[in-house]
């Protein structure tokens, strides 16, 4: 693909956005995702180990683009994210409902709630004033007419549109070629990558 036919992101990340890593990471991993989505579940633990991997040479951003048609429960997943982020626990809530994506309903949020430890009276009351829909939906439009993102997950790498396959090796080495500066010490290709993964995660290398 020429850069000519690279996607671009419009919308670029602000303080507003719920971002893991540091801002002067050289390559920013950005997700348009749904936490009731089966792709994104499946995204969820490659994202996971390319942070492990790439520590303070990646910024990751998720961004909510629920599509309630398909996933009933994902605005209101959504939603419990956002009043988990109020309290500063975006991230803690993020992780509950990726990895019980079967178990959405509001007495699993509430249980979430519980296990990371929020103030769960505030949690409940901003649930139910739906207090971050509004900027959840505001978002979506934003996502679908100035992105033009139509499902999930959606993928920019330093705000180009990612459309190459999502296993942990082709993710790297997309990563890694996004890295103009060089910063991030990686072999060249899916292979290769694989066997440095190997090594990486024998016995005594953790």
């Amino acid at each position: 693909m020429s850069s000519a036919e690279i996607v671009r992101l419009k919308n670029s990340v602000t303080e507003r956005d719920h971002a893991s890593g540091a801002a002067t990471a050289p390559v920013t991993l950005l997700e348009y995702g749904s936490f009731e989505c089966i792709h994104c579940g499946r995204a969820y633990p490659t994202i996971k180990e390319a942070q492990k991997v790439l520590g303070d040479n990646l910024r990751f951003v998720f961004r909510h683009f629920p599509i309630v048609q398909t996933h009933p429960h994902s605005l209101r997943a959504a939603e419990a994210a956002e009043a988990a982020g109020a309290q500063g626990k975006f991230w803690e809530m993020h992780d509950q409902l990726f990895t019980h994506q079967q178990a959405l309903e509001d007495h699993d949020l509430s249980r979430y709630a519980r296990r990371i430890h929020l103030d769960v009276e505030r949690f409940a009351r901003d649930l139910s004033a739906s207090t971050f829909l509004k900027q959840i939906e505001a978002d979506y439009n934003l996502s679908l007419f100035d992105e033009h993102v139509t499902g999930t997950p959606t993928f920019y790498i330093n705000e180009g549109r990612y459309t190459g396959a999502t296993d942990l090796e082709n993710l790297l080495v997309a990563i890694k070629q996004a890295d103009t500066e060089g910063h991030i010490r990686l072999p060249q290709s899916p292979g290769a990558i694989r066997g440095f993964l190997d090594k990486l995660h024998r016995p005594g290398n953790r």
